[in-house]
């Protein structure tokens, strides 16, 4: 009798730390890393998040809204969490609330993507260079405020690739993978690479939050606890890591 009632006390704590959350996300198709505009599959982010919340017994909603808004939403505590955030990136103008971000959920690539005849050529070539409205330019902010690159905000990755493939752009800024996944699918556009020895960066997507460090700390360990899940999900979604790709496309610069 008291094994059953321990065995109903622990049952009832679970249930009791369980929660609900509102992670506010970016509301661009980043396709394999993350769209949650979809009503199928949000990305390998979101398949993450998912497998911790099976885990953990937590539930989470998915609210996608523009990129400048997000920050706004967390102070006023609109939303929980904000995905995919990083401490480099533009936060909200005002007052600054102690912010805890989670280990990366994953890596990417973001860096200068060309024509491949174009990939051996020197930063003074990028006199335009596209990216999508919100995003910030940390690798090329210099060169942007001393007027040697211009900067074309877009709506979208596709409408970045689209202005370089009619040479409106000599490059964009994107996550390699996702790029890779656009011309999968879309094959007028293309081909595109990523240029090794131009501004990249190799960047954690992470899980940032205002009022739940304990969430993106025990996130956290679930990540480094569960390489085998971990591994599993990226195979899925067949999303490459940062040294991997560069280390390929170096060797091909090469040949």
């Amino acid at each position: 009798m008291r094994i059953l009632f321990l065995l109903i006390s622990v049952i009832c704590s679970l249930q009791v730390d369980a929660k609900s959350f509102i992670v506010g996300a970016q509301n661009i198709h980043y396709y394999p890393h993350y769209d949650f505009q979809s009503n199928v599959d949000k990305g390998i982010g979101w398949a993450i998040l998912e497998a911790y919340a099976e885990k953990s017994g937590h539930t989470f909603s998915y609210h996608a809204m523009p990129i400048l808004r997000l920050q706004r939403e967390l102070i006023k505590g609109n939303v929980d969490f904000v995905y995919p955030d990083n401490p480099k990136w533009y936060d909200a103008p005002g007052k600054r609330a102690q912010k805890y971000y989670s280990s990366p959920l994953v890596r990417a690539l973001g860096g200068t993507i060309v024509h491949p005849e174009d990939s051996n050529q020197p930063i003074d070539f990028v006199k335009r260079i596209a990216m999508p409205l919100g995003f910030t330019p940390v690798n090329w902010q210099q060169r942007v405020d001393t007027n040697q690159t211009k900067l074309i905000t877009v709506n979208d990755s596709v409408t970045a690739l689209q202005m370089l493939q009619k040479g409106r752009v000599n490059a964009a800024n994107l996550e390699y993978n996702v790029v890779q996944y656009i011309t999968s699918i879309t094959p007028e556009l293309g081909p595109f690479t990523l240029a090794p020895d131009l501004p990249h960066d190799d960047i954690g997507f992470m899980l940032s939050t205002i009022r739940h460090p304990g969430l993106v700390e025990d996130l956290s360990t679930f990540i480094k606890r569960n390489p085998d899940v971990m591994k599993t999900i990226y195979t899925r979604y067949q999303l490459r890591l940062p040294q991997s790709i560069l280390k390929s496309l170096r060797e091909k610069q090469s040949q």
